[in-house]
């Protein structure tokens, strides 16, 4: 029987196209086969960028005689997790309860031809190591454990299957919401801050935007000017450290030690969307020039590198080059030296650190913000701005004999939720520094999946080449309609607003729990799978129900629809007793339930466009995490009656707080004292 991956969209899966396994992806004909053979499936997921899938593959299922095995006792499964986000749940999550271990990437499960797990772990080597059993003797293993005890297993099934269905949240009963949750995040999140170094807990070191996001936000509403500053250094700490690539821009999944030195070198969208909107607010907040380079340089990767010609945005960069991790990246001294001035090594090499030990393997460096510009400065008795050309000149080399080097694999496949979250990173920075090319790059990617993934009224999740497919998840809906909400206040346009009411419809039509509340992840008419999660905690990206409760409310507020607050509240009334029990898991819900307890503001602007530009720019220039902000000039063409408010020669700018509305206001000033007369951080 051939493998079967060649045809698919997900470039993991293709990498396994060449396996002398049997591969099939995910479908009615690998589960058909599977019942009529009475074979258990082995249940492989991964991701492109995922380095010890990689490992795996090599060892293993490039192995004939691995393979042989395989494919004499299962029916072999291979799934990108990030295109069936579906099926990693839920087997994350089976995995986690039968071996009472965190789960993680290449996941391999074993499975009745019904699709029940009974026996899993994650990386599984060739031989025995690491405390682990060699694949092979593994395989057959278990495959006599499904002939000869299958009475046990189908038991241990109906218990495993009964626990997971536990773990969904109950209808609530009668609660009365208030800011608990809320200020106990914020004292769970403070306490785990690790103070001298930045970050949220032990190494390995995640940047956890939504955290840092909430906390931001939290600590104006809640008057802990701590617990900002603690974000500030946090932020200042990655943007020098080796997570963030300081010649390219963008920052990698993780750090395994506690310094930010050393990264897990992939770099993944839907980080680096999050954290480019997290360092503009940094950087209105502050005004530091460091956040500000950041969102630069960031912003700049991402359209030199991730954004396809089409429009969309690509998935992620490989850790590894020429088969080793970080090869790509890191630097010999003899290297940099070869490449630069002397003087320009004055400066560079004390600057990144390349004057202590080498700090990675083969006795190279990843680069890092060793020493202060300033300090470089004075330790060379020259002017900073001198030193800050320098180092520019460097870099520029540095980076350009990088260019030459072997690349990193891209993971080309364009994700309707991953791009929505850079979408509305880029808008927002767009917006706040007056970007109009970082704007035009959200602008393209918006209007790819407008036309490429939205197809008859329905969303589509994801797309390679030519071909878009798979039913879109909750997170794909959420993210999108936050997205276009940003866009909107970016530049106000008529069919975004219409993409974003149909956008919203669509979730409270197939995904909407109308009994208990909250949103599935999968949609009512998605094929049916042993669970049908309903998740709420923020993972490697945010809580689907969590951004949909938020931007349903916004909008709610903004066009006055009921049905928009009733969800977003019935959403939050869901979770609300798991986030008191549980404040660390539910930043993004807690943010939702902020402004279900305080409305979001609204402002709408009306007035010429000539008039309108320095009034929008005010606005974008202060940290507003609670408002919503649109400027309409008075040629678009008939905006919806809600946002149809009248417009004259001056600006009128109309501000609700929910279903309270002031005055129309005709002064700049007066309403920017307005605007920011809530407790919260407007500017630094």
């Amino acid at each position: 029987m051939p493998n079967r991956l060649a045809a698919e969209t997900s470039p993991y899966l293709q990498q396994h196209a060449e396996n002398p396994v049997e591969w099939h992806p995910w479908g009615e004909r690998a589960l058909g086969l599977a019942r009529e053979l009475d074979k258990p499936i082995l249940l492989s997921v991964g991701y492109s960028a995922c380095h010890w899938c990689h490992v795996m593959a090599h060892e293993s299922f490039e192995d004939p005689q691995i393979a042989a095995t395989m494919n004499r006792l299962y029916v072999n499964i291979k799934v990108d997790r990030e295109e069936r986000p579906d099926l990693d749940q839920i087997y994350q999550t089976a995995h986690q309860m039968l071996t009472q271990r965190a789960g993680g990437w290449p996941l391999t499960m074993f499975l009745t031809p019904e699709q029940k797990p009974f026996f899993g772990g994650t990386y599984f080597p060739k031989s025995p190591r690491y405390g682990l059993p060699g694949f092979g003797p593994l395989l057959e293993h278990v495959a006599q454990v499904y002939r000869g005890k299958r009475a046990e297993i189908d038991q241990q099934n109906e218990s495993l299957l009964e626990f997971m269905n536990r773990t969904l949240p109950a209808p609530p009963g009668e609660i009365a919401l208030s800011a608990a949750p809320i200020n106990a995040t914020a004292a769970n999140l403070r306490a785990s801050f690790d103070e001298t170094h930045g970050g949220l807990g032990a190494a390995p070191k995640f940047p956890h935007p939504y955290e840092l996001s909430f906390c931001l936000r939290a600590a104006g509403s809640i008057g802990d000017n701590r617990l900002r500053d603690l974000v500030l250094f946090t932020l200042g700490k990655m943007a020098m450290g080796g997570i963030y690539d300081q010649l390219g821009g963008g920052f990698c999944r993780y750090s395994v030690d506690q310094y930010w030195l050393i990264p897990h070198f992939e770099k993944m969208l839907y980080d680096n969307g999050p954290l480019l909107k997290l360092y503009t607010d940094a950087w209105l907040i502050s005004g530091d020039p460091l956040f500000a380079r950041v969102c630069e340089e960031t912003a700049s990767w991402v359209m030199r590198e991730m954004q396809s010609p089409e429009g969309g945005y690509y998935s992620s960069l490989d850790a590894d080059s020429e088969h080793e991790e970080g090869k790509y990246y890191v630097w010999s001294r003899d290297e940099v030296s070869a490449l630069i001035s002397e003087e320009e090594a004055a400066v560079a090499i004390p600057y990144y650190g390349m004057e202590q030990a080498p700090n990675f393997e083969n006795h190279a460096w990843n680069l890092h913000v060793a020493r202060s510009l300033q300090t470089v400065a004075e330790q060379l008795g020259r002017e900073p701005a001198e030193c800050e050309h320098l180092l520019q000149s460097a870099r520029t080399k540095l980076l350009a004999a990088r260019e030459t080097r072997v690349r990193p694999g891209r993971d080309d496949k364009i994700l309707t939720s991953w791009n929505a979250l850079m979408i509305e990173g880029l808008a927002h920075a767009a917006r706040a520094f007056g970007r109009a090319d970082w704007l035009d790059s959200a602008r393209r990617a918006l209007d790819f999946l407008h036309t490429r993934m939205w197809k008859g009224a329905r969303l589509l999740a994801t797309c390679k080449g030519e071909r878009a497919h798979l039913n879109a998840y909750v997170d794909d809906h959420a993210f999108l309609l936050a997205a276009i909400l940003e866009m909107l206040q970016a530049e106000f346009r008529n069919p975004d607003l219409e993409f974003a009411t149909a956008i919203a419809g669509t979730l409270l039509e197939h995904f909407e729990d109308r009994r208990a509340g909250g949103f599935f992840f999968t949609s009512h008419d998605h094929e049916q799978l042993i669970l049908r999660p309903k998740p709420g905690h923020d993972n490697a990206t945010p809580s689907g129900n969590g951004i949909a409760a938020l931007a349903l409310v916004r909008l709610g507020h903004l066009l006055g629809e009921p049905r928009y607050l009733q969800a977003a509240e019935a959403t939050v009334r869901l979770f609300y007793s798991s986030m008191v029990q549980h404040p660390a898991g539910f930043a993004t819900l807690c943010t939702a339930l902020a402004e279900v307890l305080e409305p979001t503001q609204t402002v709408v602007l009306r007035g010429p466009r000539q008039l309108l530009h320095e009034w929008q720019r005010a606005l974008s220039r202060l940290y507003l995490p609670d408002t919503l902000t649109l400027a309409l000039d008075t040629a678009v063409a008939a905006p919806p009656g809600v946002l149809d408010k009248p417009a004259g020669d001056a600006v009128n700018a109309h501000l609700c707080r929910g279903v309270t509305c002031l005055a129309p206001f005709q002064d700049l000033d007066v309403l920017l004292a307005s605007v920011c007369s809530r407790p919260m951080i407007r500017s630094g």
